[in-house]
């Protein structure tokens, strides 16, 4: 019998152009205590993060044979550090494994983030062939194929966790575009699962326009100029020739370098190739000072290395887009008549697919896909603002320049007729180009607010009012939230609790940013989790020395007796902190389910309290206590009861005290035993428990 979904008390969780390209959940562990040094470097801290995973295993969801390996790191200012880290589970990548480890300026271990609800645990050997694998991802492949590759993986995106071939068809297709298609093959079943493309476009006909009079850095070269920038990282602009490419699409020393005597490119018409080549290079440096001067990111990967972009992409290809493979950007120059995709917003996105490929690594499908692309128009946007061309006046529209519609409004997303402006539990549904309309949203109401204004009409999903508070602050909000707290399976509700984060971590949790934060995500449909401004989701200590072990579940059922499931990280319900909590019953049947731990009550304590957080749902109605939860002390054979709680008087997650002073110089059991009916499922959500001294 499955458990009732609880009603009105949770949080709402799931998780190119356009253009194409956990927050997983949190686990909090002791501080370690080691020395306090200044700075770390980026050695360091992965060195720190590596320890932090071997003490505290369960907080990362960590078997014996996980490995991790250092992706992205980042080091803040005051030396507090946030550790990418990807997972293998006997030698094989984990798809939905990552986990960021957050450490403290000196070492010591904070908290994971992640999207792996438990341990890994599972055979590696494949029962279907790689060959059958390829042969149906072929099959399923629309277009020309050039090359065909798998590889075993664990696919822990969803569900259970299983052991599949991860297929890749490299080629190209219908519309010209490069593509890298990948399907999930089952290895025991052989059944096709997930599928997305690892080249991200844009969605539209083109109608492309240039970006004016504009400085362009060039590199000096024999008997000229060429389009390559050394003062940003050699950003390169080529001609594709209107060829398309396969396979590393497009590799590199592929098409043409463009080359001048004089350093003036293009004549501003069509008439000249090297117009809208004009047109991209300025895109690579727009893009390049935004993330350098706001974010202080060397690049797209931080590393100091410049993109490259291919104009004339294709015959009339009526698109635009960033492929991560070959680390480059593709224009076409849209259908007969019309212009090239070579808007500065158009840039900002797709090579923003890139910035978050180097970070979070956002799944390009479900809520994930969504929140990917909604990434990309909000720093293409604000890369267009901080670009603030005249000939591209800067606007919350998305390729307003490339079609006669804008593609995307980011003030009312749904104005497009396709694209979502409020989550819903059909949003992960969504293509990611249409769920991004619930960031898109979002974004819009941080930074600018509802209502009317220069920039457009915005509405709120709940009827309230969102003042903005710039796109300075919101812009900065959402990069570290995307860049430290997101993880591949973030999901909206999910990125409510990273923006937060992001938002305390910046301004503080009693600041006007973090109540915008709030009060946007409300005006988009996302509820609140338990990570707020007002205390940063963490729950004060009780008075005292806590004397239970794994007092807030985090270690999962360590040093508790229960029944079985009884304590989780089931996202259908909801912690009061942290990830794991005790549901009791919710069952709607006959049931009895129990928790408990041992302790001893020191005969000094001045006042022994019993605390916990407890959160009541229930079909029932009326008065009647038809199911109980009792909160218990079992001494010797003698058990008695502190309380009794029941469906009469459902509510959201409240403290409880009882007092312990009966039982002081005693070894007893703390115990919760919820007892249901046989009709009418009520939930008792217990999390944050302690036992004080006074």
């Amino acid at each position: 019998m499955k458990r009732t979904v609880l009603a009105g008390s949770l949080s709402l969780a799931v998780s190119g152009l356009l253009i194409a390209a956990g927050v997983g959940t949190p686990a909090s562990a002791a501080d370690t205590g080691r020395p306090h040094t200044p700075k770390a470097s980026k050695t360091q801290a992965v060195k720190d993060a590596r320890e932090s995973i071997a003490a505290h295993p369960q907080a990362v969801r960590a078997s014996s044979h996980d490995t991790f390996t250092s992706a992205a790191v980042q080091v803040d200012k005051d030396g507090t550090r946030h550790v990418h880290m990807r997972r293998e589970y006997r030698g094989l990548p984990v798809l939905g494994g990552d986990v960021i480890v957050h450490s403290a300026p000196s070492g010591a271990f904070r908290e994971s983030t992640l999207g792996l609800k438990k341990s890994l645990s599972l055979a590696v050997t494949p029962k279907v062939s790689a060959e059958r694998a390829e042969a149906l991802a072929q099959r399923m492949f629309q277009g020309k194929r050039s090359k065909t590759s798998s590889k075993l993986v664990v696919d822990a995106l969803s569900g259970t966790p299983r052991l599949a071939w991860q297929v890749t068809v490299d080629g190209i297709a219908p519309d010209q575009s490069p593509s890298h298609y990948n399907v999930l093959v089952d290895a025991l079943t052989g059944k096709a699962g997930q599928t997305w493309n690892a080249f991200h476009t844009a969605d539209g006909t083109g109608h492309g326009y240039q970006v004016g009079d504009v400085p362009l850095s060039t590199t000096a070269v024999s008997g000229g100029y060429q389009l390559k920038d050394a003062t940003r990282g050699n950003g390169e602009t080529r001609d594709a020739q209107n060829l398309t490419a396969t396979n590393d699409s497009p590799p590199a020393g592929w098409g043409k370098a463009f080359t001048d005597t004089d350093n003036v490119w293009g004549n501003g018409s069509l008439s000249d190739r090297a117009t809208v080549a004009a047109d991209a290079h300025f895109g690579i440096q727009a893009t390049w000072d935004y993330y350098k001067n706001v974010h202080g990111r060397s690049g797209i990967k931080n590393d100091g290395v410049g993109a490259r972009s291919f104009v004339h992409y294709g015959n009339n290809y009526a698109n635009a887009g960033w492929d991560d493979t070959s680390f480059s950007m593709i224009y076409g120059d849209g259908a007969p008549g019309d212009k090239p995709f070579t808007e500065i917003d158009v840039a900002g996105h797709e090579m923003s697919h890139g910035v978050t490929s180097a970070t979070a690594n956002l799944n390009y499908y479900g809520e994930s896909g969504g929140l990917n692309e909604s990434t990309s128009d909000i720093f293409g946007t604000l890369v267009e603002f901080n670009a603030n061309s005249a000939a591209d006046t800067p606007d919350y529209l998305i390729g307003e320049k490339i079609s006669t519609t804008p593609l995307r409004f980011m003030d009312d997303p749904k104005k497009d007729g396709v694209s979502q402006s409020c989550w819903n539990t059909n949003t992960k549904n969504l293509d990611p180009h249409y769920s991004s309309g619930v960031g898109n949203h979002f974004f819009y109401l941080l930074a600018v607010g509802s209502g009317s204004s220069k920039w457009g009409n915005s509405p709120t999903c709940d009827g309230g009012t969102v003042t903005g508070i710039g796109n300075d602050a919101a812009g900065k909000i959402w990069y570290r939230a995307l860049t430290t707290y997101m993880t591949s399976t973030t999901t909206y509700a999910q990125a409510r609790t990273a923006s937060v984060k992001a938002a305390i971590d910046l301004y503080g949790a009693s600041s006007t940013q973090c109540a915008a934060v709030e009060k946007a995500w409300n005006g988009v449909s996302v509820a609140a989790t338990s990570t707020t401004c007002g205390g940063g989701g963490t729950t004060p200590p009780p008075s005292g020395s806590n004397l239970l072990a794994n007092p807030g579940f985090e270690s999962g059922a360590v040093n508790w007796s229960s029944s079985s499931g009884v304590i989780t990280n089931d996202t259908s319900g909801q912690p009061h902190s942290g990830s794991y909590y005790a549901w009791l019953d919710g069952y709607g049947s006959s049931h009895t389910d129990t928790l408990s731990q041992s302790v001893t009550i020191p005969s000094t304590a001045a006042a022994p309290k019993l605390s916990f957080y407890l959160l009541i749902d229930t079909k029932e109605s009326g008065t009647t206590a038809y199911d109980t939860l009792k909160a218990q002390v079992v001494s010797g054979t003698t058990t008695t009861t502190l309380a009794t709680y029941s469906n009469a008087t459902p509510g959201g997650y409240a403290l409880k005290t009882l007092d312990l002073s009966a039982f002081k110089g005693k070894t007893v059991t703390i115990k919760f035993t919820g007892t249901e009916d046989s009709s009418a499922a009520t939930s008792f959500l217990i999390d944050d428990t302690a036992v004080t001294t006074g």
